[in-house]
């Protein structure tokens, strides 16, 4: 699938599952998503700039192909790329995905990018024969909050601790897939 943007040919991105052949490039997202937004990922920009090339060939070799983890990209054809949204197997809920690491960068923020990239994982989703996809959102990023909210999630009322920072908190959204 492919959005575009509103100008003429120049801000086009294709969203795609990941690939093998994407990892140094898959890197530099992750770094930027990190640096750009350091709450809302469950690792250190210093942890994920430590791992080796290596490590991310074999994450993104990992989520490219098959039924329990995929990640989705946003790929404009050239340079970075300029989105990702990942999704999993909920261990203790069969039909539930869970959507994890969104980021749009902020250039593409608005253009209907974060919408493609959770219609990608979406439908994945369903054709691994889970019907729902549930989120986490840290209390107080009204940001996301209401962008997933226009997507179509609910907030469900359940409070998490954050995984990292023990003064935080996370709720939880759902939607079907």
């Amino acid at each position: 699938m492919t959005i575009d943007t509103g100008s003429p040919g120049l801000r086009q991105a294709e969203i795609r599952r990941v690939r093998p052949m994407d990892a140094a490039r898959m890197r530099a997202l992750r770094l930027e998503m990190l640096a750009d937004a350091p709450l809302a990922f469950l690792e250190t920009i210093a942890d994920a700039a430590a791992r080796s090339h290596a490590e991310y060939a074999a994450r993104v070799a990992y989520t490219s192909a098959g039924p329990n983890n995929a990640q989705f990209v946003a790929d404009p054809g050239r340079g970075r790329l300029v989105g990702h949204a990942g999704g999993t197997i909920a261990p203790t809920e069969a039909g539930l995905t869970v959507i994890y690491a969104v980021y749009v960068t902020p250039t593409w923020r608005g253009s209907g990018l974060l919408g493609e990239l959770i219609d990608g994982v979406a439908a994945w989703s369903r054709s691994c024969g889970r019907p729902e996809l549930l989120l986490e959102v840290v209390v107080g990023n009204d940001r996301a909050y209401r962008a997933y909210q226009r997507l179509g999630f609910e907030d469900t009322g359940v409070r998490v601790p954050h995984p990292n920072i023990p003064a935080m908190t996370e709720l939880q959204m759902r939607r079907a897939a």
